[in-house]
C-alpha cells in the first residue's frame, strides 16, 4: 500500500497522485498527435473540431473542476474555453502543445470566473515553519476521497493545492498565472495542506503513522 505525506515542509511536495489518464504522456511525447486535426480546425471543419473537443474534453473538465470546484461552473467554462480556442486557433503557432495552450485558455476562463465569485488570492508573506511530518496510508478508494476532500477546500487553497499538486506547476508559475508572489503561493500551499489534514483527521478516513 502506497504511503503519502501530508507534511507541511515547503517547496518540497510529498503528497504524490499519479496522473489519472495518459494525457500528459501522450502530449510530452506526442505533441503534435493533433496535428492534422488541428490544421482542419484552421479550415472551418466542424468535424475537426469535434475531434479535438473529444481528444482534450476529460483532462481540461477536470482540470476545470478542480480549479472552480463546482460542477456546473465547470461545464460552463469548458464550453466558454472551447469556443475561444477554436475561434482563435489560428493563433496557435505550434511552439508548445495544443493541450499546454488550451490549458491556458481553461486557466484564465477559470480564474475570469472565479473573479465572478469575487474569489480573492491573499498576499501571505509570512514565514515558513519546520517540517511536520504525518504519513497517510491510502488505498485506491480513500485516494478517491481524498481528492473529493481537496474540492472542499477554500477557493484559495484548492486552486494553489491543485495547481501545485495535481498540475505540477511551479509556485514561480502559480504566482504569474494568480498574480501573487511566490511567497505568497508557497504560503497557500502550506495552509492548504494543513486545512486538508485537518478535514481528514476529523473524518478519520486514513491511518496516521
Amino acid at each position: 500500500m502506497p504511503v503519502f505525506s501530508l507534511s507541511c515542509n515547503i517547496p518540497d511536495p510529498t503528497i504524490v497522485i499519479q496522473p489519472e489518464n495518459k494525457f500528459k504522456y501522450l502530449e510530452t511525447q506526442y505533441p503534435n498527435i493533433h496535428h492534422d486535426a488541428i490544421e482542419r480546425c484552421r479550415k472551418g471543419d466542424t468535424k475537426a473540431q469535434f475531434e479535438l473537443y473529444k481528444a482534450y474534453y476529460k483532462p481540461m473538465y477536470n482540470f476545470c473542476l478542480r480549479m472552480v470546484g463546482n460542477a456546473v461552473e465547470a461545464e460552463d467554462v469548458m464550453q466558454e474555453a472551447f469556443l475561444k480556442a477554436f475561434t482563435k486557433i489560428d493563433t496557435y503557432e505550434g511552439k508548445v502543445s495544443f493541450g499546454a495552450w488550451l490549458k491556458k485558455i481553461v486557466i484564465n476562463r477559470s480564474l475570469d470566473q472565479l473573479k465572478k465569485r469575487k474569489v480573492k488570492f491573499e498576499e501571505l508573506n509570512e514565514k515558513i515553519p519546520d517540517e511536520v511530518p504525518v504519513g497517510l496510508e491510502i488505498s485506491e478508494i480513500q485516494m478517491e476521497q481524498l481528492k473529493k476532500a481537496i474540492q472542499r477546500l477554500p477557493d484559495g487553497y484548492r486552486v494553489v493545492l491543485s495547481l501545485y499538486l495535481l498540475e505540477g506547476y511551479d509556485h514561480e508559475e502559480i504566482s504569474q498565472i494568480l498574480g501573487i508572489t511566490n511567497v505568497s503561493s508557497r504560503s497557500q500551499y502550506l495552509r492548504a495542506k494543513l486545512k486538508l489534514r485537518e478535514m481528514l483527521h476529523k473524518e478519520e478516513l486514513f491511518q496516521y503513522n
